[in-house]
């Protein structure tokens, strides 16, 4: 089956930052509550998950408005510098800019589908000079009023942004949270990305049809 359009996932997808953004959680986690995530902490309640989520875990209390924003920041302003620490590593992940090239030159419906808040997503805008290959205005990202993967909502959304059907969409991701997500929503083929270390892991996910090590293996001419 050909498909139209790819919904990447950004954190861990486009940007490899699992470790920035694991070291970040785990400095926040031991300021809110002395102690930092667990591993098992990190697979199910941070990667792939929005900000809400994660503090609400951390804190074990409902937490919106102003105090929700403040504890984000917190948590953000240690992630940002932490990127801004890898200078020139701090880039596209590996086969990104050729597959988004390929995207263009052929005019596939392409988009990001987000865990980010704003903020994060505008850094990264300017950071890796996004709107070179995407449609800002299609991008979806955690604006707080939609719930955050698990739930379909996030490419329900980005496959309607690319006016196509969730089934004639591919979907990347790396996490658990967001698989369950793109599987929920109905996607046509789901891509897990991952170190070698994580696939049987990633195998295991009800949902998934294919899993790589890096952007360079899709199998872009089959799906496009």
């Amino acid at each position: 089956m050909k498909f139209k359009g790819i919904i990447f996932d950004f954190n861990g997808v486009l940007w490899w930052d699992t470790q920035l953004q694991t070291f970040a959680w785990k400095q926040f986690s031991e300021q809110i509550r002395g102690r930092p995530f667990s591993s098992e902490e990190i697979t199910v309640h941070v990667h792939g998950r929005n900000n809400q989520h994660t503090i609400e875990y951390l804190t074990g209390s409902s937490v919106t408005g102003e105090n929700l924003e403040r504890l984000t920041q917190q948590k953000e302003s240690v992630y940002r510098r932490l990127c801004l620490k890898q200078k020139s590593d701090f880039k596209l992940s590996p086969g990104a800019i050729e597959l988004l090239n390929y995207l263009v030159l052929h005019d596939i419906a392409h988009t990001i589908a987000t865990a980010s808040e704003k903020t994060n997503l505008d850094f990264f805008i300017a950071q890796l000079s996004l709107e070179k290959w995407f449609d800002l205005t299609k991008i979806v990202y955690d604006n707080g009023h939609r719930p955050g993967k698990p739930a379909p909502d996030i490419y329900l959304e980005a496959a309607n942004r690319l006016e196509l059907k969730p089934s004639q969409c591919v979907v990347v991701e790396d996490s658990q949270s967001g698989i369950e997500a793109a599987q929920a929503a109905g996607i046509g083929c789901i891509i897990a990305l991952g170190p070698a270390d994580t696939h049987d892991r990633l195998s295991k996910l009800k949902g998934v049809n294919e899993i790589v090590e890096s952007l360079r293996e899709i199998p872009r001419e089959l799906l496009f």
